[in-house]
């Protein structure tokens, strides 16, 4: 449905219904609360729960919207009073976190829907619209109650109808967690809708029955989401992890299957994901299962999982195109995976296209930035040693790069000495933003404490007393040094320090 006719169906559907919107934060009080009156007859509205919930008792109403963190009384708290009072009521959250917990207990309460800050109008009035239906739809069927076998029938579809409406927002809200865990990361982005479309077509492969396809599909999409716990600083790490990294982001499968199992519909799903990462030789985790112990469902989604890490780059490697990708998954076959499982997978997946753009290097600014958390020098902002060093690595597949220039400060430490380590610090920071101004568009690293590196896609023109200006201190002086990045093998850092 499009925009504009939600929102003339929402008009339509809204007449004569009631809000309570509960929000401490005035200003988007205000707005959504106008917002509300354009479609409600009434909207009352309240600044903590502990006055929302005393309204609610005043007034009753149709839809209560409400935030999760305020002063008094809770979101949460209040929906779980207001349920106590009239367990039918119709909740819509709206919050600016998206704890798991705060998630796990909507579910709990039975709330309509929930949305993340910030909002947005279309996502609003869709929510909206689909619990104002489920409003009107109730109300109609009581309007009916004189006609016990037309209600009877009215009745049977009804709850039909609301429960797929329910599972539909269970499953959109879900959808929507699994996106926003996605969109954290540059490299996971699709990851989850990639598996779950492989493990459907290895499962319709096998023969599985059509019911079992599509909750081998669901299972896919929702196989990560425990990583909505896992902490930006392992998440985000673009790098190897290290051993106690690694257990922390093993944990994303524990937290997803408790997290899913307290939700009736998804507990089956849970039992598939649970298995995703285990092997048949029994060396997977969480809890080491082997041969027989693994699902048949469990051993198709980790062998999709495997198949789409193989076909996507990274930066320490570069992908497998999909004759490597299922040779290596034929390798496998008997060891990690059932001989069965990788066999229909090498019929359903030989023929598929493969996006070859997708890749854990950042390309939006924002990405760039979230990158800065390890690969930023902390003084000067420019990008540091270990990032030359990925870029290098690289280079090596996309061959972007093609000349390297090295900027040697000498006697900086006799400057330190002086004039002190933060005039130090001051002198490389102004140092850095001339050679952004010099080298716009080109890539800028710190190493070994006193050297610049540029990399840059053309051969640039260097003025070296330009660069030689930027040096305030008769005590400093600096060499400039330019390489052919494919002419002098410059792979990686340590190639660099090598024609030192």
């Amino acid at each position: 449905m499009s925009k504009n006719r939600d929102i003339a169906q929402l008009k339509i559907l809204a007449q004569n219904l009631s809000v309570l919107y509960v929000e401490d934060e005035l200003k988007l009080q205000e707005s959504v609360s106008l917002y509300l009156k354009k479609f409600f007859e009434k909207v009352d509205v309240s600044s903590n729960g502990k006055e929302g919930l005393e309204l609610y008792k005043k007034y009753q109403y149709d839809l209560v919207i409400t935030d999760i963190r305020m002063p008094f009384l809770s979101g949460i708290e209040m929906a779980k009073e207001i349920k106590k009072i009239n367990e039918n009521q119709n909740i819509l959250i709206i919050s600016a976190y998206s704890d798991t917990n705060n998630f796990t207990d909507s579910i709990k309460i039975g709330v309509d829907g929930y949305i993340l800050k910030p909002i947005e109008h279309i996502q609003l009035t869709s929510e909206l619209y689909k619990i104002v239906y489920k409003i009107k739809q109730f109300k109609e069927n009581i309007e009916y109650k004189s006609n016990l076998e037309q209600l009877v029938t009215n009745k049977t579809k009804d709850i039909e109808e609301l429960q797929q409406q329910k599972t539909s927002n269970y499953k959109n809200t879900l959808y929507a967690l699994v996106k926003m865990i996605e969109d954290r990361d540059t490299y996971t982005g699709g990851h989850s809708l990639r598996v779950a479309k492989y493990s459907k077509m290895i499962a319709q492969e096998m023969g599985l029955d059509e019911k079992i396809c599509e909750n081998i599909y669901e299972a896919g999409v929702l196989h990560d989401i425990g990583k909505i716990a896992i902490p930006d600083n392992i998440l985000l790490k673009p790098n190897n992890l290290d051993e106690l990294e690694y257990t922390l982001i093993k944990e994303h499968v524990t937290l997803g299957v408790k997290m899913l199992s307290n939700v009736p519909m998804f507990r089956d799903l849970a039992k598939f994901i649970e298995g995703h990462h285990e092997k048949l030789d029994g060396s997977g985790y969480p809890k080491g299962l082997k041969g027989d112990e693994l699902s048949i469902e469990s051993q198709i989604m980790a062998v999709s999982d495997a198949f789409d890490a193989m076909t996507t780059s990274r930066i320490y490697k570069e992908r497998k195109n999909i004759i490597e990708a299922l040779q290596e998954l034929e390798n496998l076959s008997g060891k990690y995976f059932r001989e069965d499982v990788v066999k229909s997978a090498l019929i359903a997946l030989k023929d598929i296209s493969i996006d070859s753009n997708i890749s854990q290097l950042p390309i939006t600014d924002i990405e760039k930035e979230r990158f800065s958390y390890f690969y930023k020098d902390q003084t000067t902002q420019s990008y540091n040693g270990n990032y030359l060093d990925l870029i290098l690595t690289k280079n090596i597949y996309d061959k972007k790069y093609k000349y390297l220039y090295q900027i040697a400060i000498h006697n900086l430490n006799i400057v330190n000495l002086h004039y002190g380590w933060e005039f130090g610090n001051d002198f490389l920071k102004g140092f850095y933003k001339n050679l952004e101004k010099v080298f716009d568009g080109s890539t800028i690293f710190r190493i070994f404490s006193d050297d610049f590196i540029i990399l840059s896609e053309k051969e640039l023109k260097i003025n070296q007393e330009q660069i030689r200006s930027f040096i305030s201190k008769e005590e400093l002086s600096l060499d400039i040094k330019s390489y052919d990045i494919f002419k002098d093998s410059i792979t990686s850092l340590h190639k660099l320090e090598i024609l030192q």
